[in-house]
């Protein structure tokens, strides 16, 4: 995600215009739109009001409060669903090198079989389909079969249709390692396809973070996970709201398992009693 300005740095959407649009779509269209971060939602108002060639901040607001259809249009914007196979090198590396490896020893040493994995807020994928990659990668070293499970959760429905389809363009692979390239995907033109033994591993479904009723996917059944990885999403939340989700995501992981977590949000992160980074300047922790 680029870097977000501030509301100072954004004079065209003051305080109370900012205040009167999340008042407007809570009375008029019943959407909540205040659990996001300010600076988030000054930002997206103004990329919309630009593309729907608005000239003025009222006037943007105007049609906005009058149009359920531009209302949907803005809602939508603030889902973000940018991901990237391979997106933080450092953090790979250690998924790779270090705690993928250590769950598979600590998983062998205790008698219990089967790794489970969490990827929340997958957006197309790229993440979930990482992480399998670097399990079979990891099998094939050991030439032994890991058993594992990747359960992928979003809230764009759109989102997790691009993943289960599973096709990316040669600019969405570009991270990826050619060796795993040519191992994992399957060429279509000028597509990349996931090829059919890695689809079994991971499972997509739809899952609402900000749910109170439930406390992991409806998928995982019970939680428990051994690893986690809620990247680039909680900058997006007012700082309650992302304390919601901790609670949730890092409640969900084992002890003695592992939270991965954006690079922006390494330090959101770090104050969590219950975390453990694993290296300094990594975004990645162990649970207590």
């Amino acid at each position: 995600m680029t870097q977000r300005t501030s509301n100072q740095e954004n004079p065209g959407w003051p305080k109370t215009a900012l205040d009167e649009a999340i008042a407007a779509l809570t009375r008029l269209h019943r959407l909540d739109v205040s659990i996001y971060d300010s600076n988030f939602l000054a930002k997206s108002l103004e990329k919309r009001r630009v593309a729907a060639e608005y000239e003025t901040v009222s006037a943007y607001l105007e049609r906005l409060t009058q149009s359920p259809a531009e209302a949907d249009i803005f809602l939508r914007s603030l889902n973000i669903n940018h991901s990237a196979f391979f997106r933080n090198p450092l953090t790979f590396a250690l998924l790779e090198q270090l705690i993928l490896p250590a769950l598979v020893d600590a998983k062998k040493k205790s008698g219990q079989t089967g790794i489970r994995i969490w990827s929340a807020g997958c957006a197309a994928g790229q993440e979930a389909w990482s992480i399998a990659i670097l399990l079979e990668q990891l099998a094939v070293a050991r030439e032994q079969p890991i058993p594992y499970s990747i359960i992928a959760t979003d809230v764009s429905n759109e989102a997790l249709a691009l993943a289960r389809r599973g096709i990316y363009s040669a600019t969405e692979v570009q991270n990826t390692p050619l060796k795993h390239t040519r191992t994992y995907f399957s060429v279509r033109g000028e597509s990349y396809e996931i090829i059919a033994a890695l689809r079994e591993r991971v499972d997509f479904s739809f899952y609402d973070l900000l749910d109170e009723n439930s406390s992991s996917p409806a998928a995982s059944i019970y939680g428990d996970f051994d690893l986690v990885i809620c990247s680039n999403l909680l900058f997006y939340y007012r700082s309650e709201i992302r304390q919601r989700i901790l609670d949730k995501v890092c409640g969900a992981v084992n002890s003695g398992g592992y939270f991965v977590t954006g690079e922006a949000e390494r330090d959101i992160v770090a104050k969590q009693e219950t975390l453990r980074a694993v290296m300094p300047f990594a975004a990645v922790f162990q649970k207590r």
